[in-house]
């Protein structure tokens, strides 16, 4: 029996969360077109006869400018420091060369100091030159800290297997850690937190999704009746909480349709979804806030 962590760490919008949902099959991890969408790590469970991979979708690495983004890169490194193998992701369309990537001062330190397996993973290559891709394949080729290299599609599914291949080859031999009929330890009520945030993410522009956090205030599982779901939406200003809600209600009548079809999806049954939007201010640098909003720091989650 063959057990192990897999983290997958990635500049934002590398394509983490779409190869996570791509390898699992399912989508459990939130995706949109904007970066600095995952927030925290998200732990997706893939078991087989002889084996279970856990893995860990990470927030994209960056240069923290406030508490928020320390806590974001804090799950980066417990991620990272709980790995047995390590993916490397580069997005292939916006870092052909990999640069931007392996310019960061936290993998530069992950790639001297972390001995976990590590797999180049070249996403995107569907939007990237071939001539390019060669190079790049070339060039890693020579560093003897890569275990292997990758190219793959996450979004049409391209090579997903060999990831998943790769990362068998190398799990260490454990039992497994989690039950086989689960592909995830979060709640219901977080995933239908991520999926309102990920419509918010997908409907207003700008600053906004970015100070906007979801908290779910109540969840009532009723037979024989829709459930009835009430969540708040958190803002840092009351400017922010109009343009949420929009004119007339406009705005925040269609976040909820968008996420309560999403919802139901995800459930497998009807619900009735409340939205309420609540100012406060500088959330994302308030210490106390944070950790009332799930945000614990590294060592509490050590």
């Amino acid at each position: 029996m063959k057990a192990g962590y897999a983290a997958i760490i990635g500049l934002p919008n590398a394509g983490k969360s779409t190869l996570l949902n791509s390898m699992l099959g399912q989508k459990i991890s939130i995706t949109t077109n904007k970066p600095q969408t995952t927030r925290k790590r998200i732990l997706g469970i893939m078991s087989g006869e002889d084996f279970q991979i856990v893995f860990l979708d990470t927030p994209g690495i960056l240069k923290p400018h406030y508490i928020l983004q320390e806590r974001m890169m804090e799950y980066v490194n417990l991620s990272v420091r709980d790995a047995d193998i390590v993916l490397l992701l580069i997005d292939m369309e916006n870092d052909p060369k990999g640069e931007k990537f392996f310019n960061q001062e936290f993998v530069k330190e992950l790639m001297e100091r972390n001995k976990a397996h590590k797999l180049l993973i070249l996403n995107k290559i569907d939007k990237s030159n071939e001539a390019i891709m060669k190079d790049i394949v070339s060039y890693y080729e020579k560093d003897s800290r890569i275990n292997r290299i990758i190219p793959i599609s996450a979004s049409l599914g391209a090579n997903v297997n060999e990831v998943i291949n790769s990362i068998k080859e190398r799990l260490p031999e454990n039992p497994k850690f989690y039950p086989e009929d689960i592909v995830s330890d979060e709640t219901e009520r977080f995933f239908v937190s991520e999926i309102i945030r990920e419509k918010i993410f997908e409907l207003y522009k700008e600053e906004i999704p970015y100070s906007t956090e979801v908290l779910i205030a109540d969840f009532k599982e009723q037979e024989s009746r829709k459930d009835v779901i009430s969540a708040e939406i958190v803002v840092e200003r009351e400017s922010q909480k109009g343009i949420i809600i929009g004119k007339k209600g406009d705005a925040i009548k269609r976040l909820g349709e968008k996420s309560r079809l999403e919802i139901e999806k995800f459930l497998d049954r009807p619900v009735f979804l409340e939205l309420r939007v609540k100012v406060r201010l500088k959330w994302r640098s308030d210490e106390n806030m944070l950790k009332s909003f799930g945000y614990s720091r590294d060592k509490e989650n050590s």
